[in-house]
């Protein structure tokens, strides 16, 4: 499986672009593109125009002979596969399109580079039928670039909210959130700290959301000293996990946004003398595999990454066969695994101003 930085790729051999195959056709990129990917909102005598163009331009899509010409190849485009995070939603993918005969490129892109990525270049550079793009920004200019190209699409828990006709999978975050906090609350709980990834990302509003449903239905003020965000890897959840121990009444649970950011509080409660959970509780998010082997093991929240990546990829091959999903979104269910980490809070020691208890005569 070729993996690729896209500062490594040259520029895409020219091809038949969609507008031009719009222009003549006298319609919408919009238009061609609904041809391509097999909506039924077109006119007979429009789809009928359109197909026949295609083919005329040996234009690589359905009208155009699409199931015959495909390469057998979509690409994958990952900001990094230093997570095992990515790795799970790797392995769903591949283990997807092994089973349908079709290979996957791996591209990966550096979100923080000052040059902006150009993984939408990709497909034409491998002649590839689709990508699949994992924890990336969608905009309206790289959705239409794709279009022009006649490339499907689809996304795996977007950065930003989609456009409604783009497909894409997710889990059910705010769910996720709110049923860690809820256990926590149910042991007793009532400082709660939230750390949750990039305050831009919509899982992270999501989770963050479910925590402070969870904490206003059980009558329980949200501080927003004891909210913050990092960035989903083991660096960050230790750095706020630091800080929010260093408040002058710091929480008993953390519920971290990943279960790397929980790895990470883990390493700041032990170097503040506390232990896990007797003195703190942390509850994390994913259920990676090393969840299990930590000590203590994890609470956290499951997300089915694996799952995630098989049902992006099914639904890219169905697109590429000219059947569009019924649904655009798909989100799958999160559920808690409850393990060693969580424990009722410490007893709250008596105030040193408090008179002592005095005895019955």
């Amino acid at each position: 499986m070729p993996v690729r930085t896209t500062d490594e790729m040259p520029d895409p051999p020219s091809r038949p672009t969609l507008a031009l195959i719009a222009s003549e056709a006298g319609v919408s990129p919009a238009t061609v593109s609904k041809v391509l990917n097999g909506r039924t909102d077109v006119a007979a005598a429009t789809r009928e125009r359109v197909e026949a163009l295609l083919r005329t331009h040996n234009y690589p899509g359905p009208g155009g002979s699409r199931r015959a010409r495909r390469s057998g190849l979509i690409d994958l485009v990952l900001a990094g596969l230093d997570s095992p995070w990515a790795v799970e939603i790797l392995r769903g993918v591949e283990a997807e399109c092994a089973e349908h005969g079709t290979g996957v490129v791996v591209s990966l892109v550096r979100e923080d580079d000052a040059r902006p990525p150009s993984w939408q270049n990709l497909p034409a550079l491998h002649h590839s039928d689709g990508v699949i793009l994992v924890t990336s920004r969608m905009t309206r200019r790289q959705r239409e670039q794709l279009e022009r190209a006649g490339v499907g699409l689809v996304l795996v828990d977007p950065v930003n909210l989609p456009d409604a006709e783009i497909a894409s999978v997710g889990a059910t975050n705010w769910a996720g959130g709110l049923a860690a906090t809820e256990h926590l609350i149910g042991l007793g709980h009532r400082r709660i700290a939230m750390i949750g990834g990039p305050a831009d990302m919509l899982c992270t509003q999501a989770r963050v959301d479910g925590y402070r449903t969870a904490l206003e239905r059980a009558g329980i003020e949200v501080d927003r000293e004891l909210v913050r965000y990092g960035d989903f890897h083991h660096r960050g959840g230790y750095a706020r996990t630091r800080e929010l121990l260093a408040l002058p009444e710091p929480p008993t649970a953390v519920f971290a946004g990943s279960d790397e950011q929980a790895m990470g509080a883990y390493q700041a409660a032990r170097l503040a003398g506390l232990r896990i959970p007797e003195d703190l509780s942390v509850v994390g998010f994913d259920d990676l595999p090393t969840c299990e082997w930590l000590s203590p093991p994890l609470t956290t929240v499951r997300q089915p990454l694996e799952e995630m990546g098989r049902v992006a990829a099914r639904t890219l091959l169905q697109l590429l066969d000219g059947r569009p999903p019924l649904t655009p979104r798909v989100e799958l269910a999160t559920d808690l695994r409850v393990r060693a980490s969580t424990a009722p809070p410490p007893p709250v020691p008596p105030s040193p101003t408090s008179p002592p208890p005095t005895e019955e005569r």
